[in-house]
């Protein structure tokens, strides 16, 4: 591996799960625009339309954060504490405009049925909840009393 690659072993752990997610998520959100575009051209529907639209409009963010993130990589160690943080919190920005998405496939779903869509979006908003609960610093009790 030369000295300019990206060392795959200096990943951290979480970086390696947000990572995950987001190309999960762009994969996902691929898909859904393929199949149900095609859909759509031959059955047209208003409510899959603004999904589509939502859907679609959150993908450039997802490919700014893999950008965002390879650089990152690329050059860990070489670049100012300043330049990091800009671009920890332009990351940010692009996972929440990237789980927006979520908003799109869920009216996917409600499209396909009701129930199905409810139970979705009910789902994924716990599930987000959760997420940010379990992922908070935890702030252990001798400290709180300091």
């Amino acid at each position: 591996m030369s000295d300019k690659s990206v060392n795959v072993e200096s990943r951290t752990s979480s970086q390696d799960k947000r990572w995950t997610i987001m190309a999960a998520l762009l994969g996902t959100n691929t898909a859904i625009m393929l199949f149900q575009g095609i859909e759509q051209e031959s059955d047209p529907k208003q409510i899959r339309e603004i999904a589509l639209s939502i859907i679609a409009a959150t993908l450039p963010f997802q490919g700014i954060y893999f950008l965002i993130y390879t650089y990152m990589l690329e050059n860990n160690g070489k670049l100012s504490e300043e330049i990091t943080n800009r671009l920890d919190r332009a990351s940010a920005v692009c996972q929440v405009i990237a789980y927006l998405s979520l908003v799109g496939v869920g009216m996917m779903w409600y499209n396909i049925s009701i129930f199905v869509g409810i139970f979705f979006l009910v789902s994924t908003v716990l599930a987000v909840l959760f997420i940010r609960i379990a992922m908070a610093p935890v702030v252990s009790s001798s400290k709180k009393g300091a």
